[in-house]
């Protein structure tokens, strides 16, 4: 089994969209093999930097499967699934206001306007 995933394994990347799958060289899937040897999914988050670069790299080169091998993607060994959804929570969280950049030089920050008043 180990072999057939070295030979000619994919990544699954679960996204917002939909499951995508991934094609790595042969050494990113010696090393993809190592990151998931004791677990078959792993969240984004729990990735270190190295692995988390290497999945964005592989994601912005579009190194996905053709949609002709993508029919019989069941049949196609799956080294891994990376989950890169957003953490639970973030969707609902209010806009951020503006920040502004200076502030006007008749109104002072409370505290520089209560030393300025014991100067």
């Amino acid at each position: 089994m180990w072999i057939d995933k070295l030979a000619g394994g994919v990544v699954r990347v679960i996204t917002p969209l939909g499951p995508r799958y991934l094609m790595p060289s042969f050494k990113q899937r010696l090393y993809l093999m190592w990151v998931f040897r004791h677990f078959p999914i792993l969240p984004q988050q729990v990735l270190s930097n190295r692995q988390r670069r290497l999945v964005e790299r592989l994601c912005s080169e579009q190194r996905f499967v053709a949609m002709a091998y993508a029919e019989g993607i069941e049949d196609a060994p799956v080294i891994g699934t990376v989950e890169r959804r957003l953490p639970v929570g973030v969707e609902e969280l209010p806009p951020r206001r503006p920040v502004s950049g200076v502030a006007s030089a008749g109104s002072a920050p409370p505290l520089v306007a209560e030393f300025r008043q014991r100067s």
